[in-house]
């Protein structure tokens, strides 16, 4: 092939996006149970960790535009599993908060992680392996992040 750059196989970005679907695959089955999509999941578990968050904040978390963010947020509103309201400090900003069932919801979660870190050990990857692949993933990210920062 004339452009050895245009090969997929020399691409850093199709091994990721790769992993990151089929990843995200695993989840499915487990998520369906709770009702909620893979990126709902990622919000309800900011507002877990956090709590009541300015939409701002969850978008950052989470790098994401507000304008994918949002689409997000109304579903799991009319879901009944977050309230959205404007900042009494600050009309300018929402926030999120969860409601009592977003907040129940949690329990059934607890047990996601478990199960899809033992779904990824049938495949005979070492714990060790799989959280030295998390920390280069995260200090990829960070670089990208400060490198190429969001535009909002």
């Amino acid at each position: 092939m004339e452009y050895e750059q245009l090969k997929l196989d020399n691409q850093i970005c199709f091994p990721v996006y790769a992993a990151s679907r089929l990843i995200i695959r695993q989840y499915q089955p487990l998520l369906e149970k709770l009702g909620v999509t893979y990126p709902q999941y990622l919000v309800l578990m900011v507002l877990w960790e956090h709590g009541t968050q300015p939409v701002g904040d969850i978008s950052r978390r989470l790098i994401l535009n507000t304008n994918t963010l949002t689409p997000l947020l109304k579903r799991l509103e009319a879901q009944g599993l977050i309230r959205r309201r404007r900042d009494e400090s600050d009309e300018r900003k929402v926030v999120v908060s969860l409601t009592e069932h977003g907040d129940q919801l949690r329990h059934k979660a607890a047990l996601i992680p478990e199960n899809l870190a033992k779904g990824l050990m049938d495949f005979d990857f070492e714990p060790a392996s799989l959280i030295e692949l998390k920390r280069l993933l995260e200090a990829l990210i960070d670089k990208m992040v400060k490198h190429y920062p969001e535009e909002e």
